[in-house]
């Protein structure tokens, strides 16, 4: 017994010994502030569990079984927008086909959007002769619901169509048309029949039904009882995905968490916001917005950090790709949120690629390719001294 008892008493003492020593090696969990993911606070347990769902459905892998193509891009949401970031080069997509504001010519031949994959027995899409094309990195989808919530009002009152400020900025929204499943939000503002867009690098997309039903089809070839026409044949087809499973899709990219600033205090940091001010970044990188009523009472009335004015500005000859979405001319681009910005690398390769196809390897680089109405912006941090370069960047990083 006296045998047993120490022989069970250097076993408990080892077993001890080894799990202080483990936790030495194992990784401490990421906090919240440095992961893109995660549902805003306030829901309802109701609401968490459709959360649940939608976060299951984004990362569901598509396969020949369940609908995938027969031309597509990617095979699952999570595939483009890995931990709910950015993409990268390879998930780049690519959109053909529209010049001007008479709209999209090459639907009839694939447009707007290049399949560049295809089942086997099936040949990839190619771009017509005569399309003029644009590459889109694949944009982080965290705190979408925010900005899906500020009133159209709002995105008005920024806009600046004649620069009558002499500022030398004039954003506009993109009017858009809207397809027959999309209702309008209740304090909309038309134009001639079209609403204004605020998704996508051209701000083409009006709400998150809007695009999420859009990725599904183009993206991966899904059809749905919103789009149930196949990208390959144009065929009508039974939906492939379930409209629940659509609305627990957009429902949980409404509700996921904005990005949560890093280091607030830090001195540097404050200085680099100063000359953010200074040099007029923050006349289109609006630093705050606030939202409107909505039905997430998490999203109602909540003022948040986007660094973005929802509206299309002239970026000038360099970003003019010579292809355009909606009401938007070949050169003006959506002012995109900056929150979030220093987790980029996270789903990006460890590295950064920025602007809208991915070109900028650097915040630095993505500053140097404004041009048009930020010209003058871009002309001020050229000349600013190195440390207040640094500064800059380092603010920018915190978002």
């Amino acid at each position: 017994m006296k045998f047993k008892f120490i022989y069970s008493f250097v076993i408990f003492f080892i077993v001890l010994i080894v799990s202080f020593s483990c936790e030495k090696f194992v990784p401490a969990s990421p906090s919240d502030e440095d992961l893109l993911e995660g549902p805003i606070s306030g829901l309802s347990t109701q609401e968490i569990n459709q959360f649940l769902r939608g976060d299951e459905a984004f990362n569901e892998v598509f396969t020949t079984q369940n609908g995938l193509g027969p031309l597509f891009v990617a095979s699952s949401c999570g595939a483009c927008h890995s931990g709910d970031g950015k993409g990268h080069l390879l998930t780049t997509l690519t959109r053909f086909g529209q010049v001007d504001s008479t709209g999209n010519h090459f639907i009839g031949l694939g447009g707007p959007q290049l399949q560049n994959r295809a089942l086997p027995g099936y040949i990839p899409e190619q771009i017509p002769a005569g399309a003029s094309s644009s590459k889109f990195t694949p944009p982080a989808v965290t705190g979408l619901g925010y900005l899906s919530a500020v009133s159209d009002e709002s995105i008005l009152s920024y806009s600046d169509p004649y620069d009558l400020d002499g500022d030398g900025i004039s954003g506009v929204p993109n009017w858009i048309e809207i397809p027959s499943y999309i209702i309008p939000l209740p304090n909309a503002i038309t134009n001639r029949d079209r609403y204004i867009g605020r998704f996508g690098k051209k701000a083409a997309a009006y709400n998150l039904l809007h695009q999420t039903v859009n990725a599904y089809n183009q993206d991966m070839g899904i059809t749905s009882i919103f789009h149930p026409f196949d990208v390959y044949s144009g065929l009508e087809f039974d939906p492939e995905v379930p409209t629940q499973t659509i609305h627990d899709v957009v429902f949980y990219m409404q509700t996921l968490k904005a990005p949560i600033p890093r280091q607030q205090n830090d001195a540097e940091q404050i200085r680099g916001k100063e000359i953010f001010n200074q040099i007029n970044c923050s006349s289109c990188h609006l630093p705050t917005l606030k939202t409107d009523y909505s039905p997430i009472q998490a999203l109602s009335l909540k003022e948040f950090h986007p660094y973005t004015d929802l509206l299309l500005h002239d970026m000038g000859p360099d970003l003019d790709d010579g292809y355009t979405e909606g009401n938007a001319k070949t050169a003006e681009w959506r002012t995109p949120a900056l929150w979030g910005l220093g987790l980029s690398p996270n789903s990006q390769g460890g590295q950064y690629f920025l602007m809208h196809d991915g070109r900028a390897r650097s915040i630095e680089e993505a500053i140097l390719w404004h041009g048009g109405e930020a010209s003058n912006s871009k002309n001020l941090y050229q000349n600013l001294l190195q440390q207040d370069k640094e500064a800059l960047i380092k603010f920018l990083k915190s978002l």
